[in-house]
């Protein structure tokens, strides 16, 4: 990990055109570009892309970077790449139907409803593929497709003159705001040394006493305390 001084006279550099500068910056900070990544897998887009558009909203922070914001740029730069993300997932992210299969939905929509209107079963797959001579694949594609897809990002509300997204509105286990807090402390505690991280995460993610670090890498408990004092106050000077 880059120091924050070296990463300000970085991007300093990458500002006037230095792509080396640029380079260095994302090489640097790949780590951090995978975790936000990572979050939006299985939304039909291909990793390779998704790492695509984490680089070009990083490339995007640093050319919108302005020291006197007063915070870490790693901070700066999260809610831009996310943002680059969602926008091409809310933008192009689609699912894309052949015309075929359009025509067949709507051929068994029609069928389904004459059957309904008639007080007669709805028809299964298996007859509904006699009926129209289709493979069951089709007829479970063109089923499919015949339902209104609706993006989490599109507007369902108007709170005044600020649309709501559907994003907004759906209940979640983990809101975009903690994403962005685990992704930056993750950040956080990468760029500790081995030795400090270990006692991170033994102690605030292993729920590990003091006691039992010291006796796992042979110190006392005294210096474990010590150590993990240093290293609080480290992460504290990062977020600020």
């Amino acid at each position: 990990m880059l120091s924050e001084d070296r990463t300000l006279e970085l991007i300093r550099c990458a500002k006037l055109g230095d792509n080396q500068a640029k380079e260095e910056l994302i090489v640097n900070n790949t780590s951090l570009l995978k975790s936000i990544v990572k979050r939006f897998n299985g939304r039909g887009v291909e990793y390779d892309d998704l790492f695509q558009l984490a680089s070009i909203g990083f490339l995007k922070a640093i050319a919108n970077f302005d020291e006197s914001f007063s915070v870490r740029f790693s901070t700066y730069a999260v809610p831009m790449i996310v943002g680059e993300i969602k926008r091409f997932l809310r933008d192009d992210g689609s699912v894309k139907v052949s015309r075929i299969i359009k025509s067949l939905g709507y051929k068994i929509n029609k069928y389904v409803e004459e059957l309904k209107q008639n007080d007669m079963p709805s028809p299964s797959i298996e007859e509904l593929c006699e009926k129209f001579g289709a493979d069951k694949e089709d007829v479970v594609l063109a089923i499919g497709s015949s339902r209104q897809v609706v993006s989490i990002y599109e507007s369902v509300n108007d709170d005044g003159n600020k649309p709501v997204e559907m994003i907004d509105v759906l209940p979640s286990g983990e809101g975009e705001e903690q994403m962005l807090e685990r992704i930056m402390i993750k950040d956080m505690i990468l760029s500790l040394d081995e030795r400090e991280r270990k006692i991170i995460v033994m102690r605030y993610f292993s729920d590990r006493t003091q006691s039992e670090i010291a006796k796992e890498l042979g110190v006392s408990q005294v210096q474990i305390s010590r150590l993990e004092n240093k290293i609080v106050k480290k992460l504290k000077q990062k977020i600020s």
